[in-house]
């Protein structure tokens, strides 16, 4: 047993090194390139397509689109995976993050184009869509095709089911609910509950949780972030020195025996950035699929700025813990705490007028946590029904509310690891479809500004 646990921990660290890593980031600037500084220059006009009401085809509004994505994206990783990351590497990480992410978000914009392009409307009268919709019809006349957009969509059923969607997110809830006094027992049945009721209700009621709890959640931890960063203003040139100082010289931040190359820092600073946003995954392209719009271009645009607000969140943890760490000398004692710990020691000493930071960080893992697990179920229900038919569908739900209701008395060990495959091997069908049908994105986005030229 040990010896199969080695061999799945030393298959991800191949997957998910530079050559998978370095694939999305090419991928990245191809597309940032061609498509010129789309995502600075049009971000106004983002903003406005995400507020705008389209009379497009489509199952939910662009807004409620963009949140039912967002809560899947948005998750204890902005706030676990970055104290991780800070922990691991120091400041300079979130320098990487940014780096990659400002990339990435040509592939997030790309992603939302071929969502709206190649989407179906199903039997249920539904919209379909996503990677595994554009994989197949985008490149139909290629003979792996169908391969590749089967692999997307089964390794989607797994990372929502074993990974990102259930166990990890349930668990975090049921540990973050005692804190509020609740016991595992009981906490596993407000899980049970509250997503039982949601996901059985199907897209219009998971998008329309979505779109209440995503913006409140959202604007309640930027806001706590930014009242910690106004009450240590002056400390705020410190902390980004120290980010591009540890960015290219680690030992300077860290000490001389940290053992953190500038190569290492690089990787959990990427990898960081492709999972908080998850550019190259394809996974928020199947709930850009079922906005209420008919231009592929303002779809692109919207989920661009998606990826842009989950990078601020994840921006957000990272100044709030450089910062506390450069006040009190966290990060000698980092080694010592966990991401969440780390995380909520990090505001209660922001906030240290009022001993609320742990409740902040608690209820915010709840929050993401909870729109992660709603968010995913529609991801792994689509790619059930691509894979299986609509049959499955029912049985899949079932299955799934099981692996919730598993999570919070499973050990968080392999399984894990094997959901990092998983969403790996998600990502490198997705990349293909998207290079493949790189000439569409780019004839799209051009066609889109030569009629907005005109009409203005």
């Amino acid at each position: 047993m040990h010896l199969i646990e080695n061999l799945i921990i030393f298959i991800n660290r191949i997957l998910w090194g530079w050559p998978l890593i370095g694939f999305i980031l090419i991928t990245g600037l191809y597309f940032s390139i061609k498509l010129g500084i789309l995502r600075f220059s049009r971000l106004k006009l983002a903003m406005k397509y995400v507020f705008e009401k389209d009379e497009g085809e489509g199952d939910i509004s662009v807004f409620a689109s963009l949140c039912t994505a967002l809560s899947a994206t948005v998750g204890t990783g902005n706030i676990v995976g970055i104290a991780v990351a800070v922990t691991c590497g120091g400041p300079g990480v979130i320098f990487w993050l940014w780096m990659s992410s400002i990339v990435s978000f040509a592939i997030k914009y790309s992603e939302g184009v071929l969502a709206i392009k190649y989407r179906l409307c199903g039997r249920d009268r539904k919209m379909c869509g996503g990677p595994m919709y554009y994989i197949s019809i985008g490149l139909h006349s290629k003979p792996y095709s169908q391969f590749l957009a089967k692999i997307f969509a089964i390794c989607g059923i797994l990372v929502a089911l074993i990974g990102i969607g259930t166990l990890a997110q349930s668990n975090s809830i049921a540990v973050a609910l005692e804190s509020f006094g609740s016991s595992r027992i009981v906490a596993t049945i407000l899980i049970f509950a509250s997503v039982a009721a949601v996901i059985l209700g199907g897209l219009q009621r998971i998008a329309s949780v979505s779109e209440k709890i995503v913006p409140v959640m959202t604007l309640f931890y930027i806001g706590a972030s930014v009242i910690v960063l106004a009450m240590n203003f002056m400390t705020i040139p410190d902390v980004f020195t120290s980010i591009f100082k540890g960015a290219f010289s680690p030992e300077a931040i860290l000490g001389g025996g940290c053992g953190v190359t500038v190569s290492k820092l690089a990787s959990i600073g990427v990898s960081r950035g492709i999972f908080s946003h998850e550019s190259g995954l394809g996974s928020s392209a199947i709930a850009s699929a079922t906005a209420q719009t008919n231009s592929p271009v303002k779809q692109g645009l919207v989920s661009m700025a998606g990826a842009m607000l989950s990078v601020l969140i994840c921006t957000m943890t990272g100044l709030v813990l450089i910062l506390t760490c450069h006040d009190t000398g966290l990060f000698s004692d980092a080694c010592k705490l966990e991401g969440a710990n780390l995380t909520s020691q990090a505001f209660d000493s922001g906030l240290s007028f009022v001993p609320i930071g742990k409740y902040i960080v608690d209820l915010g893992i709840i929050l993401f946590a909870f729109t992660t697990i709603i968010g995913w179920s529609y991801y792994g229900e689509k790619c059930t029904q691509f894979v299986f038919g609509d049959n499955y569908v029912i049985p899949y739900k079932f299955l799934f509310l099981f692996f919730v209701v598993l999570g919070p008395f499973y050990k968080i060990n392999i399984v894990f690891t094997l959901a990092d495959i998983a969403t790996g091997l998600m990502a490198i069908p997705n990349l293909i479809g998207i290079i493949g049908l790189r000439k569409v994105v780019i004839s799209e986005t051009k066609t889109f500004w030569s009629d907005l030229k005109l009409k203005t």
